[in-house]
């Protein structure tokens, strides 16, 4: 240790920084070898501080260490000098895994030999001054200067940043002289510049299906997709990506896998039909039917049907129907099923390599499969290729026997398992086989066999990226590469499937459909748009870290889609008659309602006005109150869209003594001082039930025991539904269907439920009209 720290001291590292890499394992064997490379061609004290600097630079950020060497030697002989030509170096050797490297292109691409002379740095910023000396002259030191560098370092690439920067200093000093009172000031802020209510409304109406477009500020979901936004390799360069483990028959199966797709950009959504989509796998619906749509590739929707004792048709039917609300098309559908010939023979070809085995430790032993090494691990091939014939023969008893890989997972589980065996008839391969493959076998293969580019997952599954590339590779295929990104959670929910299947058979919720849940089908059905759900999941981003979000920003987004596309309706929730009195009783006309008053070229639709109107019952109070601007007896107040202002002239009631009914007489708003307010109203409306929602859980992490200790059974909100059973409505809504979206005017937007009948329509509400600011 004390050798290794004076060796490491020797080449310019300070003490404290030398100590620092000692305690990084891999780094310090790195560091050590690549000291002893340059040490044999230059001797042990002939390795300088500039040297040392690049050679632990190298070191840090290599991570093919079969170059190191190669690149230790290329620095020693100083062939690459500058940190410039070290970056230059590490890329170009990623790019270039297999051997020998051409020395000549390695040369080419690192800038080896290139001298700049102090005349080229010269002429170069001369040039680069030239194109801006009017700009410079009326802006002097108030230029961005960084512009003046820019140029100057891409017309001269190996030529040392420092010679440059003088050189630029003292052009612009020569060409502006010394810095006057007036350089030295701060330059003022520019401004902003005022947003108008067109801009605004321009901005809202920027809502689309599949990430297009989202509403407010940020990029749509396909740019951030597309391009430069994710750092992902590009197709057939998988060895560029971190972590990629590279074997000698690599590069050809990449070639065969381009042959295959052209070079396409190929993802797929791999759920388990096991359960409904939840809001959390509309990102990754969004994040890998996204990327390919935005960089014209195609995205198979595979279901995971490994697990036959909880897979049902209803979920894989579920499954596709909300891919396809969120306006995605599969390229194709297939099933894990579809392989299980070929993922046999491939677990045949497995054990006959060396790296698999039958294993006969049996249930909380094998639980997590983080045991001890199996006593069964080194039994012969032969044997375990004669089990694994008996397993599939159906010889062994549940959990008697398992098939397991010979290798260690990245958070230290040994052995993952490949096949169990399980006597369930499968959704459809009936009773074929009795034996299943997991997911830590099954998922990457299907990739493979799909030749997938891009397998994305969330970041939960970064654990098994090392089992991921080692089955691939163990098995001489074509290997994908996986990337992880950051799950979407949302608080005041669980999204769970055994905790949804716990609130539905205590009967906290009907179904998985259920509004009150964040499942996509119960999203739906109280009339989320999918456009909405797209728009969240872009503002929330592709970023790799978790993401919990208040729920208050998804309804927001569903604000913004609903506003322009919900036409406006007038409903009542808690009626109060009115009686207009000094109308004949046989009066009755039609009052045109504006579907979107904010442009009414949307159309129109028209409603009753007769003699008898309903309000609602808080728009009206008997008893003056400060800053009360509806109907008192004392104060008249308008009726929306009707053209007549109203006063009260008898109020009536029951014999508890609530107001049941009022008389009051209307005259024209034309001739009427303006009221203070104007409120909406129905006449001959339809009867209908109206739900109201609120949030199922009382705390924000229900599922978290330092927040609810009884578990999340005991957190249910007793107010999260509440049934108005006789609301009414305008008539213009009879022939609403299922999903149909309004905005009760003035009292928030709705959406028709699938328990509505031809003689009675059922309303969900969606969201209020504002955010409620006493909520979270």
């Amino acid at each position: 240790m004390a050798d290794t720290l004076t060796l490491f001291t020797s080449i310019g590292l300070s003490e404290q920084k030398a100590k620092e890499t000692l305690k990084n394992d891999s780094l310090s064997s790195s560091l050590k070898e690549a000291i002893t490379q340059a040490q044999r061609v230059h001797g042990a004290s002939g390795v300088d501080k500039a040297m040392g600097t690049l050679l632990y630079s190298m070191a840090s950020r290599l991570k093919d260490t079969k170059r190191l060497a190669f690149l230790s030697e290329s620095i020693a002989q100083r062939k690459i000098c500058t940190e410039l030509q070290l970056a230059a170096a590490l890329d170009f050797v990623k790019g270039h895994p297999q051997d020998p490297i051409n020395q000549k292109e390695f040369d080419e691409a690192c800038g080896v030999g290139v001298v700049i002379t102090p005349e080229q740095i010269e002429e170069a910023v001369e040039a680069v001054i030239k194109k801006h000396k009017d700009q410079l002259l009326k802006e002097r030191y108030h230029f961005n200067m960084g512009l003046l560098m820019g140029e100057a370092r891409t017309a001269l690439k190996w030529a040392d940043g420092k010679v440059i920067k003088n050189e630029v200093d003292m052009q612009v000093l020569h060409l502006l002289g010394p810095k006057t009172e007036a350089d030295l000031e701060k330059k003022p802020k520019a401004q902003k510049a005022k947003v108008t209510e067109n801009d605004v409304k321009v901005k809202k109406e920027e809502v689309a299906v599949n990430g297009d477009a989202v509403s407010g500020e940020g990029k749509s979901l396909m740019e951030q997709l597309r391009g430069e936004a994710l750092k992902f390799h590009k197709p057939g360069e998988n060895y560029t990506t971190e972590g990629y483990v590279i074997t000698p028959n690599t590069m050809n199966l990449l070639k065969k896998h381009l042959e295959f797709t052209g070079g396409q950009i190929r993802t797929r959504f791999p759920p388990e039909p096991n359960g409904i989509l939840h809001i959390g796998h509309a990102k990754a619906i969004n994040f890998n039917f996204g990327y390919a749509k935005a960089n014209n590739g195609i995205c198979f929707l595979r279901y995971d049907d490994t697990n036959p004792e909880k897979e049902e048709e209803k979920y894989f039917t579920a499954i596709k129907d909300m891919v396809e609300w969120l306006g995605y098309k599969p390229y194709a559908v297939t099933h894990a099923s579809d392989n299980f010939q070929q993922l046999y023979d491939l677990a045949v070809d497995l054990i006959r390599r060396g790296h698999a085995y039958v294993c006969h430790q049996k249930g909380e032993e094998l639980k997590g499969h983080n045991v001890p090494q199996s006593p069964w691990r080194d039994r012969p091939i032969e044997e375990s290729l004669v089990l694994f014939e008996r397993m599939k023969k159906g010889l062994f008893a549940e959990g008697e026997a398992t098939l397991r890989m010979k290798m260690v997972m990245e958070d230290g589980k040994m052995d993952p398992v490949a096949y169990r065996i399980k006597y369930t008839p499968h959704h459809r391969t009936g009773d074929e086989w009795c034996i299943y493959p997991t997911y830590d076998y099954t998922h990457c293969l299907c990739d493979s066999i799909e030749n997938i580019s891009h397998s994305l997952c969330t970041k939960e599954f970064q654990a098994r990226r090392s089992s991921y590339y080692w089955l691939c590779n163990a098995l001489d295929l074509y290997c994908p590469v996986q990337w992880e990104y950051g799950r979407l959670n949302l608080t005041y929910t669980v999204v769970s499937k055994r905790k949804i299947i716990k609130l539905v058979e205590t009967g906290v919720v009907r179904d998985w459909d259920d509004p009150r849940l964040f499942t996509l089908t119960a999203l739906r059905r109280r009339g989320f748009p999918p456009e909405a759900i797209n728009n969240f999941c872009a503002r929330v981003g592709v970023t790799v870290s978790q993401t919990t979000t208040e729920p208050h920003l998804l309804e927001a987004c569903v604000r913004d889609v609903l506003n322009e596309t919900a036409p406006r309706t007038m409903a009542v929730l808690e009626p109060l008659k009115v009686t207009i009195t000094n109308l004949p009783d046989n009066f009755k006309t039609d009052v045109r309602v504006p579907d979107f008053p904010a442009d009414e070229a949307k159309g129109s639709h028209t409603v009753p006005f007769t003699r008898t109107v309903f309000i609602e019952q808080s728009d009206f109070r008997e008893v003056m109150e400060k800053g009360y601007k509806r109907l008192t007896p004392e104060q008249p107040v308008g009726l929306r869209h009707a053209g007549y202002v109203i006063s009260v002239q008898k109020i009536i009631k029951d014999t508890q003594g609530k107001v049941v009914e009022l008389e009051v007489t209307c005259c024209s708003s034309e001739t009427a001082e303006k009221p203070k307010a104007f409120i909406h109203w129905v006449s001959e409306p339809l009867v209908c039930e109206v739900r109201l929602y609120d949030r199922l859980f009382l705390h924000k992490h229900p599922e978290d025991p330092s927040e609810v200790p009884n578990g999340f059974l005991s957190d249910i909100n007793p107010d999260s539904l509440q049934v108005i059973s006789s609301a009414l409505v305008d008539t213009s809504v009879k022939r609403a269907k299922v999903f149909d979206k309004f905005q009760f005017e003035r009292v928030g937007y709705f959406s028709v439920d699938s328990d509505s009948t031809a003689d009675k329509l059922i309303f969900n509400r969606t969201v209020t009209l504002k955010e409620d600011p006493g909520k979270i």
